[in-house]
């Protein structure tokens, strides 16, 4: 799977559950860390987990695994690392603290509305 088909299923599986405000940056030239950063908003805690569970099950039955995740056990910022690309699902509280778009605005911001059903 190329990182551009890999980028566009993620972004497509976090539509589909209904996460807010999705975004993506491309920061290869920014850093080593990956190429892409994908940032949702979920509603609670609770949409937070469903949306990484979505993303995380939707990407292993195509055979990508996590090189890593993080924040599950509180749900307000749930990170997994693809290695090329990094899904980030907020709480809206949370992502409004940490500003990611704003820390990374360097990256490119890559057009998705074809992606997205609404």
């Amino acid at each position: 799977m190329t990182t551009q088909e890999k980028l566009e299923k993620i972004i497509t599986v976090l539509d589909k559950k209904k996460a807010a405000d999705i975004k993506a940056l491309k920061i290869t030239n920014l850093t080593i860390l990956g190429d892409y950063f994908v940032i949702a908003t979920g509603t609670s805690t609770t949409q937070v987990k469903a949306l990484a569970d979505e993303v995380d099950f939707q990407l292993g039955q195509l055979g990508e695994e996590p090189r890593g995740t993080e924040g599950y056990r509180s749900a307000n910022w749930i990170v997994l690392d693809y290695g090329d690309i990094i899904v980030h699902v907020f709480c809206p509280d949370t992502r409004a603290e940490y500003q990611l778009e704003h820390l990374w605005a360097d990256g490119e911001q890559v057009d998705i509305s074809h992606l997205l059903t609404d």
